[in-house]
């Protein structure tokens, strides 16, 4: 019995991890070193229709895959730390009120923002929303991550056409995402998967 327990135990503690994976350029290499994150990723994948490399260029831009990200804080006088720009927060650096209008349109109340698997999900519920709210297809990552970025309101207002630095920003982002595509044909059919019970059979 007491084998059984360290087993699970074991099994358990890389879901626990926090650390971010040591190549995120590489999507290959992130999925390889963070057991789990490839079906979290199909999961998102087959509920919203978002591609793989879409929501993870985002989540790259947004946070680096760092679990308890917050936005930097601003400096009084140049020295001081003075308050965040946002409550973002996580993986996904979903703001507050944007994480409870997904967790009412879900259901998944529990979702948390420090966890890769919601945080993924988020992203493509994002992306599928997008869609609908903005007539954004679900592969373009450019103009996903403006979405993303300025909210609904604010990309169908084209508040994003007067922000040069942001308009670069998303272009890094479809470059990312197209990397991560060619790297995923490259290695997808080896990735691992869970199976059976904690991924133990």
């Amino acid at each position: 019995m007491r084998i059984l327990f360290v087993l699970i135990l074991a099994a358990l503690l890389p879901a626990c991890a926090t650390a971010p994976p040591a190549r995120v350029d590489n999507a290959c290499s992130i999925f390889q070193e963070k057991k789990g994150w490839y079906d979290d990723a199909v999961k998102a994948r087959d509920d919203w229709q978002s591609p793989i490399p879409v929501m993870l260029a985002i989540m790259h831009q947004e946070s680096r895959f760092v679990a308890k990200a917050k936005p930097p804080r601003r400096r009084i006088l140049g020295i001081i730390p003075g308050p965040r720009p946002s409550d973002a927060f996580g993986y996904s650096q979903a703001l507050d009120s944007t994480w409870e209008s997904y967790q009412r349109s879900t259901g998944r109340h529990r979702a948390s923002r420090k966890n890769f698997a919601d945080s993924i999900h988020f992203i493509g519920w994002y992306n599928n929303e997008s869609l609908h709210r903005s007539g954004i297809p679900r592969d373009d990552a450019y103009r996903l991550y403006l979405a993303y970025h300025e909210g609904h309101g604010g990309y169908n207002r084209g508040t994003y056409r007067g922000k040069a630095w942001l308009q670069g920003v998303a272009g890094k982002v479809r470059t990312r995402a197209s990397q991560y595509q060619s790297q995923l044909a490259a290695c997808e059919s080896s990735l691992p998967r869970r199976r059976g019970f904690f991924g133990l059979f």
